[in-house]
């Protein structure tokens, strides 16, 4: 799979200078880590749910999390496990029907050429996005990762909601397990939303503790996930459209110190992702739309039209609660509905500038360090201290591409909307 693939081969040649790259469930971590986007939620309970991975893979999804948990009603958990259970039956027959005559029974059993690890077709698989399963408990991803059967080997892993340094430890051993049993990769994404991090005087020592249990099992998380409506919750917040979650003091708070201790750049850190943008329906605006006229004018054609659909469906906050992400060292962004993927796709291509600063501050590093003026001339770029802001823009080049230098967020945008 590739991001931007859904596009026709010449809208891509036209956009970018490099091609985002092709990747697979079997990439290395910190390329999966990267691409993985705006990683779209479903509740499990949809009975479409096969149709659903396939028409959102169709449609630009690479990441995608079915739900058991906060996304279902209590009462619905057993039909929901059911229903996942047979609609992933239903898509593992799909593609090992395409791959052809000769997969064998065992998820991690030898398979004919031209089929994968697990028994996916390696031509098949790339058609769906990397799967997870977010599940309530420890014991329900054993018992869901024995019901699945080989068709464990369409997930990329579990979610592991309210994840504290109490409660992550069984359900990363749980993890472990399954991944034994099964002879499947199975990565981890734990949320951080519990109470205990949004509450000052046990938030210092949870984050801690949480980062000596993910070290631990470092091989097997993937990226670390924020659940800011849970942390809201504790205090009774909900942010209105018109402002980011950086607008609410507590919750910049906690996402100051959860990147603090857990996605630093010396080797120790992890990616960290974004959290939900709430708002899809159009809702009666308070405040002046906060995105600029002058980027959609300036494209070729102009796409004022694309910027009115994008204040018409509240986009133009979510677009700002990206830009500050980014700013604020999350990649990628937890979605609840489809409308909000081509925003986080769009604004994680990198720019033609961010490419040569970041080529011409590797490029002097290994020549010993030093500051250099940018080739754009309106920044400085210093070798050694903007080295892993540098490393962290190639890896995201090699997944989301580079944008040809004439080529803007607003043609990007324009590209995945007007399709």
């Amino acid at each position: 799979m590739r991001h931007f693939g859904h596009l026709a081969e010449d809208v891509r040649d036209r956009l970018f200078l490099s091609a985002p790259g092709e990747f697979t469930a079997d990439s290395a971590a910190e390329v999966l880590a990267t691409a993985l986007g705006a990683t779209l939620y479903s509740p499990a309970t949809r009975p479409t749910l096969r149709t659903d991975i396939r028409k959102q893979a169709a449609q630009g999804v690479v990441s995608m999390v079915l739900c058991l948990e906060d996304a279902i009603a209590d009462h619905e958990v057993p039909d929901a496990e059911a229903n996942l259970v047979a609609r992933l039956g239903e898509l593992w027959a799909e593609v090992t029907e395409s791959a052809g005559s000769g997969v064998t029974e065992g998820v991690g059993a030898a398979v004919t050429e031209g089929v994968g690890p697990g028994g996916i077709s390696t031509v098949c698989a790339q058609d769906l996005p990397l799967l997870f399963v977010r599940v309530r408990t420890p014991a329900q991803l054993t018992d869901l990762a024995g019901r699945l059967g080989p068709a464990i080997g369409l997930l990329t892993g579990f979610v592991l909601p309210k994840f504290t340094e109490d409660t992550g430890g069984d359900f990363l051993e749980a993890l472990a397990a399954a991944e034994a049993a099964t002879g499947h990769r199975l990565f981890a994404m734990p949320v951080l939303e519990s109470p205990e991090l949004a509450h000052l005087e046990t938030r210092r020592d949870q984050l801690f503790g949480i980062a000596r249990l993910l070290d631990k099992y470092r091989e097997r998380v993937l990226a670390v996930r924020l659940g800011v409506t849970d942390l809201c919750s504790a205090y009774g917040l909900r942010r209105s459209p018109d402002l980011t979650a950086y607008d609410v003091a507590l919750v910049a708070s906690v996402i100051g110190d959860v990147v603090n201790v857990l996605g630093r750049a010396d080797g120790t850190g992890f990616t960290v992702t974004g959290p939900v943008w709430e708002y899809f329906p159009v809702q009666e605006r308070m405040f002046k739309p906060q995105l600029r006229r002058t980027p959609f004018a300036e494209a070729e054609p102009s796409r004022e039209a694309v910027r009115r659909q994008i204040i018409e469906h509240d986009l133009d906050g979510l677009i700002r609660e990206i830009e500050l992400d980014r700013a604020n060292g999350l990649l990628g962004k937890t979605c609840i509905h489809p409308s909000h993927v081509p925003a986080v796709h769009a604004l994680s291509v990198v720019t033609h500038e961010e490419y040569s600063d970041a080529h011409d501050i590797l490029q002097q590093e290994r020549g010993g360090g030093g500051v250099l003026r940018s080739a754009y001339t309106n920044k400085m770029n210093e070798a050694k201290p903007h080295r892993a802001w540098a490393e962290r823009v190639l890896l995201r080049a090699e997944v989301f591409g580079v944008a040809r230098e004439d080529v803007s967020f607003a043609e990007l945008l324009s590209a995945c909307l007007c399709r």
